[in-house]
């Protein structure tokens, strides 16, 4: 009987799921698979992309580790690809590789100041509060006001936490040193901008909620963003997601913190919608300053336009989150436009030519954009392997298919990779460090460490 030997380059969901619907399609051959994961833990934006205090969200882990405990999948972690190991390498070992390797870059938003020192994209400091190994232990929040752009669930989660009191946090699996700098903010006002109004946002109504639930936090929503135009009326009614967001917003505007009039907390959440951002300001010393932003309106088709009204809001730090962007792979067609590995439907095309590349593929994010929960990753992946399995007849034929050569090639390099057994005793090791604390766990941080333990030294 042929064997497919299956390399699957991230071990975040999209890698995963690919790897069990691979084993539990209906097929005529053999399968042996590879997981190659450039850090030491598997799991990817679960892990290092969603808040630590989203435990509901954090289940999913749950589901991935039980795919990985049947025993069936091969884990290579802290092994970066286009270093440690390659694609000449993947030829010479196996038949067809998988990339899933999401999108962890922000995408970049051009406007005047975005360059301004104290101006970050969402996604550093996801990882910072997140604990992933690869980025400053440190983060310093010295302004009182700052400021938030984006309507999506980054946005919201970035806002959460830069609001909530640190010690409201403790019970999670936070980093002691994203505690420590979370504790010493400075932070009162955070201000979240859209350029859309409230019923075109792109956050669920669980995100929106929470924020109504935090302890010692104002929520400020403004009247003037409710003048509802046809469309924002018909996607009330016609939405049940819509709605319940609708309702939510509608309850605090009721509030005496509404419109910044009588709220009592120590700190304050702003909810702006059409607005959208055109020029951070900088002091004297190129520090952001202010945000500029237009008043917007709606189009009458669900979407805004200008008004031309300019309004200014004085901040000392700005957090975009516009969206998440695609890294390329090194010999890898890559799309620098959309950041996504050129394909139709997983099956990897050349970039000038859009001609199909034997033998590669892609899921997740990398192949479709940075777009939709968890959950579709699923259905992308039953795509793409269900290609993978009907073009046998074009995968590649490696020199080398052995299971042992892998561990050989990587051991002749010198690099230090941890195995499934290596991540169940990092995965022991942080669950101990948090039980007298009565917390989930306690996330190592430093590489170095992590490989340490995994790997029982």
């Amino acid at each position: 009987m042929t064997k497919l030997r299956l390399a699957i380059v991230g071990a975040g969901p999209a890698g995963i799921y690919a790897a069990d619907i691979l084993l539990k399609t209906e097929r005529s051959f053999d399968v042996s698979i590879d997981l190659f994961e450039q850090l030491p833990a598997p799991y990817g934006l679960v892990r290092y992309g969603v808040a630590p205090d989203h435990p509901r969200i954090k289940g999913v882990i749950n589901a991935l580790r039980d795919v990985l405990d049947r025993g069936d999948i091969r884990i290579f972690g802290n092994v970066r690809f286009g270093e440690d190991i390659t694609l000449a390498d993947l030829k010479k070992h196996y038949n067809a590789v998988i990339f899933a390797t999401g999108a962890i870059r922000d995408t970049d938003l051009d406007i005047p100041g975005i360059d301004a020192e104290g101006s970050y994209g969402a996604a550093d400091f996801v990882s910072w509060f997140d604990g992933h190994p690869d980025v400053p232990r440190e983060w310093t929040l010295d302004a009182e006001s700052v400021a938030v752009l984006g309507n999506g669930n980054v946005a919201l989660d970035v806002a959460r936490i830069l609001a909530k009191h640190a010690e409201d946090l403790l019970p999670t699996e936070i980093p002691d040193n994203v505690h420590a700098g979370l504790e010493a903010s400075k932070v009162t006002d955070v201000h979240v901008f859209g350029r859309r109004g409230p019923a075109q946002v792109k956050f669920t109504p669980l995100e929106l909620r929470e924020l109504g639930e935090l302890r010692d936090v104002d929520m400020v929503v403004y009247d003037e963003d409710f003048d509802y135009d046809e469309a924002s009326k018909d996607a009330v009614a016609s939405n049940k997601q819509v709605k319940v967001i609708d309702r939510v917003l509608q309850q605090w505007r009721t509030r005496p913190s509404a419109n910044n009039a009588g709220g009592e907390a120590s700190r304050r959440l702003h909810l702006h919608f059409w607005a959208k951002p055109v020029e951070i300001k900088k002091d004297a010393d190129g520090r952001v300053a202010a945000i500029v932003y237009e008043r917007t309106q709606p189009d009458g088709s669900g979407g805004m336009k200008g008004t031309g009204e300019l309004r200014e809001i004085a901040i000392g730090q700005m957090y975009r989150a516009v969206g998440y962007f695609g890294s390329p792979l090194k010999d890898v067609p890559f799309d620098k436009k959309h950041g996504v590995i050129p394909n139709h439907e997983g099956q990897v095309l050349a970039k000038d030519s859009n001609q199909r590349v034997p033998g590669i593929y892609a899921t997740g994010w990398i192949k479709r954009g940075p777009v939709g929960l968890i959950g579709h990753t699923k259905s992308d992946a039953m795509e793409t392997v269900q290609h993978l399995v009907n073009d046998q007849g074009s995968w590649w034929q490696p020199e080398h298919p052995e299971e042992s050569a892998i561990p050989a090639l990587l051991e002749s390099r010198g690099i230090q990779w941890t195995d499934l057994e290596g991540w169940h005793r990092l995965d022991q090791h942080e669950v101990a460090l948090g039980e007298p604390h009565e917390r989930a766990r306690v996330k190592v941080v430093p590489r170095d460490e992590m490989v340490r333990i995994s790997r029982g030294e």
